[in-house]
């Protein structure tokens, strides 16, 4: 069940940049729309979140760095795709698997099977094929690339430390990640927009508004609270591959509905990070945690 939760979570994820995009062209920055979309819910999680109180206040100090590193993680994210180009954004940040494998084993200790080995080199290599190579790394560094690759690495923490504190129950988690993300991005909304975010703030319409609750609580809330309920259950390498369906479901999105065409190159590509997220998803020798996590 983990694996199918965080596929529907990543694929979610992957569609994300459909209202992302539909909301930036109403003038809001990216930091600016993920502190406004993460702040609805943040706020009115609260009560969940001091409900549970007597469940997580043994783990405060986890409790907090999963806010700022899975806050940055969703901040970044979304500054990335809409200050920036799709495709070199998901590249970019699905250099994820990658972290999260290292991380597994280094903080974790789990071990790198042949298996998984092949599941990362195949995803990263698919990656890399989907947008052309080499090519893609022509024009220098811009604020979306670096959004995107802090972002792959704060996903990859996120997991880790989502893995480690099993005794904090998924509401808490998702309530304090939606937090972490509304504080961590207003001095991001500064940096970026400067004055221009207050005129941002105050153009805002009722209607724009409502839409923006409506994602936040809807949207938002689901695929981050199934994200984190499945990175608990399963080791941190084997949640990185499987993260990069998101990578399939965002190239789709962005051919069918977005009215792009893929190269014969990115098609390949495409394929070979499916077989990756296959090869790691029918992995036999897998051992979930228990059942009775919270």
């Amino acid at each position: 069940m983990p694996t199918w939760v965080l596929l529907f979570s990543a694929s979610m994820w992957g569609l994300s940049s459909l209202p992302l995009k539909a909301f930036a062209e109403y003038g809001l920055s990216g930091p600016l729309l993920a502190g406004l979309a993460f702040g609805f819910a943040g706020v009115l999680g609260l009560p969940l979140l001091l409900r549970e109180y007597t469940q997580w206040r043994r783990s405060l100090a986890m409790l907090v760095l999963l806010a700022l590193v899975g806050g940055w993680g969703n901040t970044a994210y979304v500054t990335a795709l809409v200050q920036g180009e799709v495709v070199r954004v998901m590249l970019l940040f699905y250099l994820l698997p990658a972290w999260s494998v290292l991380g597994g084993r280094i903080f974790l200790g789990e071990r790198i099977s042949l298996r998984r080995g092949s599941a990362v080199a195949l995803a990263m290599v698919g990656a890399f094929l989907v947008v052309g190579g080499f090519a893609a790394f022509d024009a220098p560094l811009s604020l979306a690339d670096v959004m995107a690759v802090t972002a792959g690495l704060a996903f990859a923490g996120n997991n880790i430390i989502a893995r480690q504190s099993q005794e904090i129950p998924t509401a808490s988690k998702t309530v304090v990640v939606f937090l972490g993300s509304a504080l961590l991005a207003m001095p991001l909304t500064l940096w970026v927009s400067g004055s221009d975010a207050a005129a941002g703030l105050l153009g805002l319409t009722p209607e724009v508004l409502g839409w923006l609750a409506a994602y936040s609580l809807g949207w938002l809330a689901l695929v981050t609270a199934t994200w984190q309920w499945s990175v608990s259950r399963m080791e941190a390498g084997r949640a990185g591959v499987l993260s990069i369906s998101e990578l399939v479901v965002a190239l789709l999105v962005a051919t069918l509905v977005g009215g792009e065409t893929m190269t014969l190159l990115e098609c390949v590509g495409a394929v070979v990070i499916a077989l990756a997220a296959i090869l790691e998803a029918t992995d036999s020798t897998v051992t979930s945690p228990p059942a009775t996590l919270p």
